[in-house]
């Protein structure tokens, strides 16, 4: 998995802090030219695992290796290589955009025609650019994590590391965001993107982590994800009759919903099932008026795992 081009490996890896152990055994691949969700309720350990990668923390046990790289001996490699948006993170408010970009530009050595050449680019890619010369202080809180984000690339780096990059955007930018997310993937960074919206990881994401309890708990593909069981909603005009032909089927269906709008739900084994009820109720004179996942495949692997989100 890890070469030039800038994959990741972690094997067994734990970390605490005092008493408090953060991150307890995980195992986390991320291929260059892939997305790769790191997905975990808040105490799972997803930052400090992401830290570690960062070389912004060392592991008590266990090995971690970017690009080849190892983050506790050969940390100056490892952040050449590395874009790093946390959570969180100032900004220096008497700076304008572009020159926080060309200042963090030249902290990683990059001659001066290169770093504002570099700042302009990704203020146009992170749609900054008529902010570009106003003070950072004036921007808004979604303002800033797009900057942030620009801050990430300014040194072009072949590995991401985003901790919930679309907390505070609005949903134009979170659009924007999922298509810059996929074309970087698409050039062959590796890009591993931690967050709570798992609806939108299934857009963006080619394969995700699961931890809970500072462990790593499944590693699936979208693919694999997609051909997993999902639960459907269904509604029909009247719903009697979806109830009949429902129970006709053999299928079996929870209702939901509350007396403004009933809905049927069902769990269904593939998307070929789920094609075969719709084509069987309407082949069926069943007057169908929804049909849709009740959540994205994600979200489904998710709720299926005995995790600490309970």
């Amino acid at each position: 998995m890890t070469n030039e081009r800038g994959g990741i490996v972690v094997e067994g890896v734990a970390r605490s802090f005092g008493s408090v152990q953060a991150v307890r055994d995980i195992d986390f691949e991320a291929p260059p030219g892939e997305v790769t969700a790191l997905i975990g309720p808040n105490g799972s350990g997803k930052t400090t695992l992401m830290l570690m990668m960062a070389s912004l923390l060392a592991p008590d046990r266990g090995t971690v290796r970017v690009a080849g790289f190892d983050p506790v001996t050969q940390p100056a490699q490892v952040r050449s290589r590395v874009g790093w948006m946390p959570d969180t993170l100032g900004v220096w408010e008497s700076l304008t955009a572009l020159e926080v970009l060309t200042t963090i530009g030249a902290l990683y050595g990059m001659g001066a025609a290169d770093r504002s050449r570099r700042a302009e680019e990704l203020l146009v890619a992170v749609n900054l650019t008529e902010f570009g010369r106003r003070p950072a202080r004036v921007l808004s809180r979604g303002q800033q994590q797009r900057l942030s984000l620009a801050r990430a690339l300014i040194h072009d780096p072949e590995v991401l590391l985003l901790d919930e990059p679309a907390s505070g955007l609005d949903p134009g930018s979170r659009v924007e965001l999922r298509s810059l997310l996929r074309s970087l993937a698409a050039g062959g960074k590796t890009v591993v993107v931690s967050s709570h919206v798992l609806s939108e990881l299934d857009e963006i994401a080619d394969r995700a982590v699961f931890v809970s309890r500072g462990q790593s708990v499944k590693s699936q593909t979208l693919d694999e994800a997609g051909s997993q069981m999902r639960r459907y909603y269904v509604q029909a005009e009247p719903m009697s009759a979806l109830a009949a032909a429902l129970q006709s089927y053999g299928v079996r269906y929870e209702t939901r919903g509350d007396s403004r709008r009933e809905e049927f739900l069902v769990q269904l084994g593939s998307t070929a099932e789920a094609s075969w009820l719709l084509r069987t109720l309407v082949l069926g004179d069943v007057v169908v008026t929804a049909f849709a996942p009740a959540g994205g495949a994600l979200e489904e692997t998710y709720m299926s795992l005995d995790t600490d989100r309970r």
